[in-house]
């Protein structure tokens, strides 16, 4: 029996100035703490192909990927984006979309074969990245992409976007705004970037230093109920790691075990409505790097337990219904 399946990109490495403040390491300790701890299997990783430039235009403009090809970003976009550009900059960012779509695809399959089905990028959550521009260390929507992609090669109709991360996802709600086939959800930091928010099909703001309580009451009001009233094909979770309380970016003071909380909540959720999910590690910026991995680590555990126990209890599909 084969566990989860993770696409994983930390071999794609952005050149950055020293001491820029995106933990660019994370990416790579994950995965090597997921084989280190038994959590992931070799042959349970994958490196994914990169999104094709037909395939980032589904959502993005011609001329934001032209200019993001081209290396013809302007200084201020750069800056908006947060990453100088580069060759790097711009295959991390494909592979990283890349890695959802895949991701996306395996849990659709593993749910027609048994009834549900989980995958996980190791990285994407790009979740503030617009149309025309890319903003707060995203260059492309991997989520949207992702949607879209599924949607225009018939496997899915309708999706849901999870989004835990501590901040709002603006890029994904603005992309999704007019579109009935998508719900967004975002649960984030009231007082916390991006200042200007916009309108997500379903937000949920938490004041500064909300901690677990109050953020895992909002959950368990409104994740059930968006898989059971919405009815999507897909869920793509964003397991976002900067709620935790010594977050420099957080805000929301929740600990480790109230994060594993949460995620055992959506991905049971996920499983209980039979919805498949794709999930994507987003945010994490503690001052301890490895306190980040710690979370990210916890939430590959939990879908990974999930996995595994509804592969060894459910019959294939085909077979049950014979």
């Amino acid at each position: 029996m084969t566990g989860v399946r993770a696409f994983y990109c930390d071999r794609f490495v952005l050149p950055l100035p020293p001491g820029h403040r995106f933990p660019m390491v994370k990416y790579a300790r994950v995965r090597e703490r997921c084989l280190a701890e038994g959590v992931l299997a070799p042959g349970d990783l994958a490196e994914p192909p990169a999104a094709g430039w037909d395939e980032l235009a589904l959502v993005h403009d011609d001329d934001y990927v032209r200019r993001v090809r081209t290396g013809t970003l302007e200084p201020q976009a750069q800056r908006r984006i947060g990453f100088p550009w580069s060759a790097e900059m711009v295959e991390r960012s494909r592979r990283s979309v890349g890695a959802t779509i895949a991701g996306g695809r395996v849990a659709l399959d593993e749910a027609a074969e048994r009834g549900w089905g989980v995958a996980a990028n190791l990285a994407g959550g790009t979740h503030h990245a617009y149309a025309g521009h890319g903003e707060g260390f995203c260059v492309f929507n991997d989520a949207a992409v992702a949607i879209r992609v599924l949607q225009r090669e018939g496997r899915i109709r309708r999706a849901a976007v999870l989004d835990c991360d501590v901040h709002q996802g603006n890029g994904t709600a603005a992309l999704f705004a007019s579109d009935p086939s998508v719900f967004t959800f975002s649960i984030h930091g009231s007082g916390n970037y991006p200042f200007r928010k916009e309108r997500s099909s379903l937000d949920v703001e938490l004041p500064d230093r909300a901690g677990d309580d109050a953020f895992l009451a909002a959950l368990d009001l409104h994740v059930p109920t968006i898989l059971h009233d919405f009815r999507p094909d897909l869920a793509v979770y964003l397991a976002g790691a900067d709620p935790w309380r010594d977050d420099r970016y957080g805000r929301l003071a929740m600990s480790k075990e109230g994060l594993a909380s949460r995620d055992r909540l959506v991905l049971s959720a996920c499983r209980e409505a039979g919805v498949p999910v794709v999930v994507t590690m987003a945010g994490g910026y503690a001052r301890d790097t490895e306190d980040t991995v710690d979370v990210h680590v916890a939430t590959l555990r939990i879908a990974a337990e999930l996995h595994r126990a509804r592969a060894a209890s459910a019959q294939p599909v085909a077979a049950a219904e014979a």
